[in-house]
């Protein structure tokens, strides 16, 4: 019995090392496909599906914050010919302004070039939905929480709790409102007006692409602006959206009203580049081999061991 558990135990260990050979070909295959992109020189406008017309589709989820790499990735999908159009798929609660403008620059670029259309999911409000507005046609679900159109900026005193505890903060600011938003003590007045001035600027922004996006009156927009979430069917109501439906909506729209064949392929915008696609794949495949290997063999040793002594 202990001869057929070290036979056993051998087997493994060379599907081990054949597991790793093979990881080592996949890496191997890979580096030179790599180096032939390199080689031509067009590694920076890769974009799946780049090489046949197609409609690309942007997802949008989670937090929105400044993605360098997904801008390119936009300005890469703005100039290739073959994405003849642009799904945004939106489910975002929101993120930061500068995220939310980055992201609503990048897209209006796309849209000087080619039709974009978004799709709502779950949510997309704040930020969310400020990605919506260069779109040319925009859908929702029934149930979609949007809107939300508005800024808050945020801090917190502890500065009682300090003083219980017997702790006290010192702090040397270059002028009166440098620490306008420091926890450690309570907010002045005057620090309060400058914060409440920058928020209404970032607000009155928003507001403006609102109205350029929706076309519709600042004065309406200002109305809605008051930080209110809608459900979709509220949003087609209030001209905050055109209408109700998902994806498939929207290629029927893009079919009838721009000229884009609904039987286009349908492929993602990647921010990651080629290599990171590339050795990303085939290192985790030869990362889980390897670790299903040793997982195997220890099982095997820990069944056998008790037999062995």
């Amino acid at each position: 019995m202990p001869l057929d558990a070290d036979l056993l135990l051998d087997r493994r260990r060379l599907k081990r090392r054949l597991s790793l050979w093979r990881a080592a070909a996949v890496l191997a295959l890979a580096g030179l496909a790599l180096g032939a992109v390199l080689w031509r020189g067009d590694a920076p406008d890769l974009i799946p599906g780049a090489g046949g017309a197609h409609v690309a589709r942007l997802t949008v989820s989670g937090f929105i914050a400044e993605d360098r790499r997904l801008a390119e990735a936009l300005d890469r999908a703005r100039r290739n010919d073959a994405v003849r159009a642009v799904i945004v798929a939106i489910d975002s609660p929101g993120g930061s302004v500068a995220g939310g403008e980055a992201l609503h620059a990048a897209l209006s670029r796309v849209a000087e070039r080619k039709p974009v259309v978004a799709v709502m999911g779950g949510t997309a409000a704040s930020a969310g939905y400020m990605a919506a507005l260069p779109a040319a046609r925009v859908f929702a679900r029934e149930a979609t929480v949007t809107g939300s159109i508005g800024v808050i900026l945020q801090s917190f005193d502890v500065s009682e709790l300090m003083a219980r505890l017997g702790v006290r903060a010192e702090s040397i600011p270059s002028g009166a409102f440098k620490d306008a938003l420091s926890p450690f003590r309570p907010m002045t007045e005057e620090g309060r007006a400058e914060l409440r001035r920058v928020v209404r600027d970032l607000h009155e922004q928003f507001v403006d692409k609102v109205a350029a996006g929706r076309r519709l009156p600042p004065a309406r927009v200002r109305d809605l602006a008051d930080g209110r979430v809608f459900t979709g069917r509220e949003a087609v109501g209030l001209g905050l959206v055109d209408a109700i439906g998902g994806e498939a909506e929207a290629r029927s729209w893009l079919a009838a009203e721009r000229a884009v064949p609904a039987g286009l392929p349908l492929r993602e915008i990647e921010t990651r580049s080629f290599g990171e696609r590339t050795f990303g794949a085939a290192f985790g495949a030869l990362l889980k081999g390897v670790l299903d290997e040793w997982v195997v063999v220890d099982r095997v040793r820990a069944l056998w061991q008790p037999l062995t002594h």
